[in-house]
């Protein structure tokens, strides 16, 4: 196992893109391994490097780190994203908890039949708005941060949630002035513009051919 950072995972978003986006953040370097094969994904199976035999892995500091939310945790406190004590971390883990039940929504949406894809965006529509947003809008009206008074975990990922329900709603924050405004902030930090710029590690909205190789790689979780 080399020095670098190595992410092992499709050439898409899915459960990765949180992990690109705090590395990003952190200013960290990594290198990205991209499943193509069932039998890369077999090989990281029997070589052990897959706890739960799942995805995303992430190689970093002489470990092999599995499970996304342990990742995103490690990354957190390594490179000081995770707030001053422990009531900052509790609340930079509840907005975080509180962005993944949207997240998640979107991780399926695209492998949905086609008639039921409109059914979920809707649904996602509908709780971003009656439920995500209004809580940040509240955490924001006094605050340059959604905790504390330094860039945390919170902040990367609420600004990823909120650029990905844009994609799909563009007109979704019109109601929420004050996200908007962090929106702005938090873009303009040097290492969130670097990410932000064409060629950077960021994944666009997963396409056909993602789909069909996280199936065909995955293809136990499809039967």
């Amino acid at each position: 196992m080399s020095g670098k950072i190595v992410l092992y995972y499709f050439n898409g978003r899915g459960k990765m893109e949180s992990i690109r986006w705090l590395l990003a953040a952190a200013g960290a370097e990594f290198e990205e391994v991209f499943l193509t094969k069932r039998e890369q994904y077999e090989k990281l199976i029997s070589d052990g490097a897959l706890m739960f035999q799942q995805v995303p892995l992430v190689e970093m500091d002489g470990m092999q780190l599995v499970q996304s939310k342990a990742i995103l945790n490690y990354i957190a406190g390594k490179y000081n994203l995770y707030g001053k004590d422990l009531k900052e971390r509790a609340m930079i883990d509840m907005y975080v908890e509180g962005i993944s039940d949207i997240m998640d929504m979107f991780l399926v949406v695209f492998f949905v039949a086609p008639d039921a894809k409109q059914k979920q965006l809707d649904n996602i529509e509908s709780k971003a708005k009656g439920r995500l947003l209004p809580v940040f809008e509240k955490a924001l009206a006094n605050s340059q941060f959604l905790v504390g008074n330094q860039l945390s975990r919170a902040d990367v990922l609420l600004l990823e949630i909120t650029l990905m329900l844009q994609e799909f709603f563009p007109t979704i924050l019109s109601s929420f002035p004050k996200i908007q405004e962090f929106q702005g902030r938090i873009k303009a930090l040097p290492n969130i513009s670097k990410f932000l710029q064409p060629g950077s590690a960021r994944k666009p909205i997963p396409d056909e051919v993602y789909v069909k190789t996280v199936m065909e790689v995955l293809s136990h979780l499809f039967k």
